[in-house]
Formats: C-alpha cells, structure tokens, sequence
C-alpha cells in the first residue's frame, strides 16, 4: 500500500511540475508571436547584421533568448528558436557565443534589404580589388566588430603582399587607413604589428565618433583584443574609458595619422591607389575605409539651420540647463540625447521623430524613454518634422 501512495505521490509532482512547464512554454510562445507581430508592424526585417539561425542543428534550448541586451530579437516558437525582431539587432553576438550546439551565425542583411550597404567579401573586401571597408560602413555596428575587421582585415593585405612590398616603389605604402576610430586605430595597430608600410587619415580627430559621445556613454559590452594592447576583458567600457586605453597605446606605438585631414578622392591606376586628401596626394597598395557612418552628420535641410543655436552633436549635456531644447530623430542618438537633456536643472525637452513610434532603438532605451515621457521630462512628437528654425 505504502508503494502505491509513493507511486500517486510521485506521479502527482511530476505531473505538477510537467504542466507548469507546459503553461511556461505557452506563455513564451504568446510572448514569442506577439513580438513577431510588433516586428513586422515596425520593420520588413533585418537591415544590417543579425543571426542567421539553422534549423538543422538547433535543440531548442533557448540560451540564445535570455542573452540579448537588445531584447527580444530571438524568441521560441514551435520549440526552435526564430528571428522576430531582426532590426533591432545591432551585432553583440552573444546569441552565437550562447548556442551550445553552435547553430547561430551572424551574418550582414542581403543587398535588398539593406541597399544603402556595399556588397563585400568575407574578408570585408568590396568589388574593387585591396579596396576593404571595417565597421558600420560594411554593415555591421558596435566597436568590437570594428576593432576584429580592421585586424582581420590587415592580416589579409600582409598576406597578399608577402615580399612584394617594394615592387612599386619608395614613395607606395602598403596600406592607406581611412579613419582614425576604432576599426582606423585597430588596422593602424595591426599594421605596425605586421610591419607594413601604413598611413592613416582623419578628417577629424583621433577617437572618430567614440570622442564625441556623451561623457561616461556605455560604449562596449563583451571583450574584444586590440593589437598592441591584448584582450580588453572588462565587460562594459564606458567612453572615458576606452579613450585611456587608446591614448596608452598610442603613446607608445607608432602611430602614423594625420588628423584634420579629409579624404576628396580615391582612384586606381596600375595596381595602385591615388587618394587625394586635402592636403595632399598618397600612392598605396590597399586601402581600408574605416569610416563610420556619423563623421559628416546629416542635417535638416531646412531654413534656420546654420544658426548658431542648431547643433548636430551632444557631447556634454550638463553644459545647457534652464532652456527650452528641440531634439530630432527617433534613433538611440536622438532619444539619449533628449534623456540626458532632461535630466538637467530647468530644461524642457521636446523629441521631434517623422515616424509614429520608436521602432530601431536599444530596448534599455525604449524603457527609458517610456518613463521620461510617463514623468513629463520629456515630450515627445510623433509624425513631425521640422519645417524651420526661427531667430
């Protein structure tokens, strides 16, 4: 008899536990559909990078769900892990480094969706021969991918020219680096690393877009290995931070770049580049566009813009206080900015966005700013857009 309640007992818990998770498993399908649905509502899927997930190898665990500072990108269905929010991804690629059985990839957007990006190689190579592009340019953002092309990307060169480096002359570098950000810095590193002949331009100054962030601005979450430094193994780098790891090794490496420097135009004849810069003309071998994509901000297009008052960039938001501010754009730029600004004594900030809900920022900035907008520290326009800037 004893036996017998042991056996009721134990087929009770079971059956307890079995239909909790049963219940646990709906839930996150219902979850799952209804971000499927906000997905296709806001985006026609992914534009730059996101996880390419194969079926064939994916056991359903789930890991690479819990791990997104993004939010749900990935979610379960049918017991198999699915894209429903690809356009928020923006390439930490912790998903792929969760998957136990390595069934997720990160990959760049196809040409249709994303026609604005360039076509390249997996050696981040464009349709011209030794012409490389590093970083958000190519399609993938977040500085530690920047930091891996640019290195990648030299090794390639150094190994095409092997013991052709003079073949073209004294007055030929190797390699010319566009860029003096973090894919620029990494490939300049890597280049002396590599012992090759190498010049880096800046149309601006060292640090590229990172220089201009918001003071302490999260900037990296994972490590990454930068040439001459070694693996940065702290997991989050704010701006301050990075920039004191940059100016060390800096310091003590030769470093060739010349800032306030524009590249005008790039050119090829007889196996080798012609750039013209403002200051000058340069002969190399290959050439790396680590560029960005926020070096020449977009403007308004709109009368009033070049007065003083207009400004593309919030580098220290505690410097305006007391004043009535207008932010424009819907993206983590413009909402972090519209945040910062608010926090500060007197200002009444008002968020300017052409679209009719935010739909590509950060989901820690979407908390965020849902709770600035539910206190009244920030007001917020939707299907606006400025039509003039007054005196």
């Amino acid at each position: 008899m004893d036996n017998w309640i042991t056996i009721a007992v134990a087929g009770l818990l079971t059956l307890f536990f079995l239909l909790r998770y049963v219940a646990s498993m709906k839930r996150r399908e219902k979850l799952a559909r209804e971000a499927a649905q906000r997905g296709e509502l806001y985006s026609d899927g992914p534009k730059a990078q996101h996880p390419h997930i194969d079926n064939k190898y994916c056991i359903g665990c789930g890991a690479c769900t819990s791990v997104c500072p993004e939010g749900d990108v990935l979610a379960m269905l049918g017991g198999k892990a699915v894209i429903v929010n690809g356009y928020k991804c923006i390439g930490h690629g912790l998903c792929a480094e969760a998957c136990p059985v390595g069934a997720i990839t990160m990959v760049r957007a196809s040409a249709s969706m994303g026609a604005d990006m360039p076509r390249l190689t997996a050696e981040y190579e464009t349709s011209v021969p030794n012409l490389f592009i590093v970083g958000e340019l190519g399609g993938l953002a977040l500085i530690k991918n920047a930091i891996n092309q640019g290195r990648e990307c030299v090794d390639t060169i150094a190994q095409r020219i092997g013991n052709r480096r003079s073949q073209f002359g004294p007055g030929v570098y190797d390699v010319l680096i566009v860029g003096a950000g973090p894919g620029g810095i990494s490939s300049s590193l890597r280049a002396i690393e590599r012992k090759l002949k190498y010049i880096t331009v800046e149309q601006d100054e060292v640090g590229g877009t990172v220089a201009k962030y918001p003071r302490q601005k999260l900037v990296m979450t994972s490590p990454v290995e930068l040439p001459l430094y070694g693996k940065m193994t702290k997991r989050e780098l704010s701006k301050e931070n990075l920039l004191q790891i940059w100016q060390k090794v800096l310091h003590r490496s030769d470093f060739t770049v010349r800032a306030g420097e524009k590249v005008e135009d790039i050119k090829k004849a007889d196996g080798v580049f012609v750039v013209q810069t403002s200051k000058g003309q340069y002969r190399a071998q290959a050439v790396v566009l680590a560029l960005g994509r926020s070096g020449t901000p977009r403007k308004l297009g709109v009368k009033g813009e070049e007065l003083p008052k207009v400004m593309y960039r919030l580098i220290e938001a505690d410097h305006y206080t007391n004043k009535k501010i207008l932010v424009v754009g819907g993206g983590d730029s413009a909402v972090e900015a519209a945040m910062g600004l608010a926090h500060q004594a007197g200002n009444q900030v008002t968020l300017s966005y052409r679209k009719e809900g935010f739909s590509r920022i950060k989901e820690r900035n979407m908390q965020r700013i849902q709770e600035c907008m539910r206190k009244g520290k920030v007001k917020v326009v939707f299907n606006s857009a400025p039509q003039m800037v007054g005196v």
